[in-house]
């Protein structure tokens, strides 16, 4: 107890004393000041822009906003200083609620025309506040009723893996997403890509989150989607024993070829290697072409290589054969 005295002794002491009284009138006068400068600075007339939300209700539930939602409407305002920034901090003026059914004009299109926007914006102000420009004077939306098409999603851009990487595989989570739109344009869009994107030099998997880029009047929904890819190395390998098969052989002939079977050089990830198998590979030879050149050899060509195999060539371009009747 007798600590919380001396303590209390020292302050009175220290608040009383000559020089600090002489501050402390100093503080008030300076503080007092400062009251009168605010008060005749918020009294003067300024300009300012201001943003006020908007919202469209009252929309039917069969009835879908396809147009890109115009969320904000900023409006430059002239009044005194305390009245803006009532505006500014304290959001007097609250929301500006479009009736869909009072604007709507039919054919899936609605407006507002910049005098009814004018004067929605002039119910939520005080009467002292002129208005000076409003961006944007005219707010429309555009509506469907509820018809739309599901479609895939593919990524836009540039993905570049590190050199001596490829990408091996692509998940997009959602991989399809629900279109809003008008008839003419649904029957348009069979696909709907992601913004372009850019990134390179990457070995890890790179996973994005990113929005859907899409045409003016169209909603997607969800607007964003989840992409992985999955990045592998690249190596080069052989796969030996595939078959080669003879195409455009008449009935009761047969091609015999020496060897049966080749050798595949190309290049895939090291992943995709091993569940590859020679029967993947489709190795042919063109049993018409064989009976116009009436040679020793006949060509054989790599017609079809598995998916995720890249420079893929055979090691040897011709062979020998032989006809035979069954």
């Amino acid at each position: 107890m007798a600590g919380y005295k001396a303590i209390y002794r020292t302050i009175r002491i220290f608040l009383f004393s000559n020089l600090n009284k002489q501050f402390l009138i100093f503080v008030f006068f300076l503080f007092l000041s400062g009251i009168f400068w605010l008060i005749m600075t918020l009294n003067e007339t300024y300009e300012k822009e201001i943003k006020i939300p908007t919202q469209v209700v009252n929309i039917p539930k069969n009835a879908v906003l396809i147009s890109a939602p115009i969320d904000t409407i900023r409006v430059t305002v002239r009044d005194k200083g305390w009245v803006i920034l009532s505006y500014l901090y304290g959001q007097k003026q609250g929301m500006i609620q479009i009736n869909f059914k009072s604007h709507d004009k039919g054919h899936g299109h609605g407006h507002v025309s910049s005098s009814d926007t004018k004067r929605l914006i002039e119910q939520k102000l005080e009467t002292s506040t002129k208005i000076i420009s409003v961006k944007p004077e005219r707010f429309e939306f555009s509506y469907n009723n509820g018809e739309y098409k599901r479609v895939p999603v593919r990524w836009a851009g540039r993905i570049i893996p590190d050199q001596l990487y490829f990408i091996s595989q692509v998940n997009y989570t959602p991989d399809s997403i629900d279109v809003y739109a008008s008839r003419q344009k649904l029957d348009s869009i069979n696909v709907i890509y992601t913004e372009p994107l850019n990134y390179a030099n990457f070995r890890d998997s790179l996973i994005i989150d990113c929005n859907l880029s899409h045409m003016t009047d169209v909603k997607v929904v969800p607007d964003h989607v989840h992409i992985a890819f999955y990045t592998d190395v690249l190596t080069e390998e052989t796969m030996e024993s595939v078959p080669i098969q003879c195409v455009n052989l008449p009935a009761g002939k047969i091609l015999r070829t020496f060897p049966a079977k080749v050798k595949v050089h190309f290049v895939a990830g090291a992943t995709r290697i091993r569940t590859l198998r020679p029967e993947d590979f489709t190795v042919v030879a063109d049993y018409n072409e064989i009976s116009q050149e009436h040679s020793d050899k006949c060509h054989i060509y790599l017609r079809s290589a598995p998916h995720g195999v890249s420079r893929a060539t055979l090691e040897t371009k011709q062979v020998d054969y032989l006809i035979e009747d069954e």
